[in-house]
């Protein structure tokens, strides 16, 4: 293993981080260095080994925030983590995530796996469910009146101002939702046709109320597609943001009637999505639930006092971490009436539970239950009904998801 050194990126890496990327996930697109990933790649925060000059392993993260629980806090942002294939087996990820996890000076951190079975071992949890969407369009309406205000189309590039305002509205009440500043408003509204797999260019409607405050917009393209029996085009939604009902209602009701087509695909929406309450058959949109969002905590007491809880608490529970020693032992957590006065200190008493840092991270944006890990065999409970209350405390009226890959 002397011969591979790891060692923190440069701006001359990029061209051989994404390389390494292209080749570990199959990607035939080819790398563009005047594309805007430049200007989001963060070399300082990129960890890499090298062998003989040559880059076989990658972990990379990005400085955003993430909407949790009744906050928006730092959050490492963790991508493009890549072994060559040719060197896999020989512990490198291994040092690349400890390298990651010692430096990160956020209190947690957050990923999209590519595989389930990879992250746990370093201490990530599954926080949040991913559900997809293919629905027959022509066999659901939209059941709330039609609301007042006006559609208003275009092209997302020349739209961002609208956008990122509606989206920073709502951004505090979506659990699991990345910040975007201008850098990245621009690289995700950029449309070049690698993007595009076989669709039109990106389109944009914008929801504005009758005191032309834009509510909400949904970016989205047309898949066309015909056959002997005439169009069958799908509408490809990238993303809908809404501040109000009405402009969730309306924007799909836009959606579902677009002349030509005859389905709707989402890729990223959330377990309890309002759709499913809005429209006539909600088995006709043809929904699908996945592992989504990852979480790894990194500093324990400054994550947990970081979230707001749906119920008072107070309780001592006994956390393993390998990885991250400072976090292991005993701790006690409370909070008041509307989550209030939360503190997260060092205990002395006998625990109420006992879980790992990958349960206590999987319960954290409150989309994993405490209590379903109990029932898995992964909580071990000294006390009884302290999973039960805990559970309680940590969940949250929406469920957490994202509304992006990053």
């Amino acid at each position: 293993m002397s011969d591979y050194v790891l060692r923190t990126a440069t701006d001359g890496d990029l061209e051989q981080v994404a390389r390494l990327r292209r080749e570990a996930f199959a990607d035939p697109g080819e790398f563009n260095p005047e594309g805007t990933y430049r200007t989001i790649f963060e070399p300082a925060r990129t960890h890499l080994i090298e062998q003989d000059g040559q880059v076989v392993g990658v972990t990379g993260a990005f400085t955003r925030d993430l909407a949790i629980p009744g906050a928006v806090v730092p959050a490492a942002h963790v991508t493009g983590v890549s072994v060559s294939p040719v060197h896999t087996r020989k512990g490198l990820l291994t040092r690349l995530m400890q390298a990651q996890l010692t430096d990160a000076p956020e209190a947690l951190a957050v990923l999209w796996a590519s595989e389930g079975r990879i992250y746990p071992r370093f201490g990530y949890g599954l926080a949040a469910q991913n559900v997809t969407m293919r629905a027959d369009r022509r066999d659901l309406r939209i059941t709330a009146p039609p609301a007042p205000g006006t559609l208003r189309g275009g092209i997302p590039a020349d739209l961002i101002k609208e956008l990122s305002e509606v989206y920073s509205r709502v951004l505090p009440h979506k659990p699991g939702w990345s910040s975007r500043d201008e850098a990245w408003w621009k690289h995700l509204t950029a449309d070049p046709e690698t993007r595009r797999e076989g669709g039109t260019k990106a389109r944009a409607v914008l929801f504005e109320n009758p005191d032309g405050v834009v509510d909400g917009f949904a970016r989205y393209r047309i898949r066309p597609n015909w056959d002997d029996n005439g169009p069958k085009q799908e509408v490809n939604v990238i993303e809908l943001v809404a501040a109000t009902p009405a402009a969730y209602a309306e924007l799909y009701r836009f959606l579902l009637r677009i002349d030509l087509s005859r389905s709707l695909v989402q890729g990223l929406t959330s377990a309890d999505d309002p759709l499913f309450h809005l429209v006539d058959e909600p088995r006709q949109l043809g929904a699908k639930a996945g592992d989504g969002l990852w979480v790894r905590l990194t500093d324990v007491p400054r994550a947990l006092t970081a979230r707001r809880y749906a119920a008072p608490i107070d309780v001592v529970f006994e956390l393993t971490d390998t990885l991250r020693p400072a976090n292991a032992g005993r701790w006690r957590l409370r909070a008041g009436a509307g989550g209030a006065l939360v503190t997260c200190q060092r205990a002395d008493g006998d625990p109420d539970f006992e879980l790992g840092i990958s349960e206590l991270s999987a319960v954290y944006l409150g989309g994993t239950r405490l209590g379903a890990l109990h029932l898995a065999g992964r909580v071990r409970e000294h006390r009884p009904g302290a999973v039960a209350a805990t559970s309680t405390a940590f969940s949250w009226p929406v469920a957490p998801y994202s509304i992006e890959i990053f």
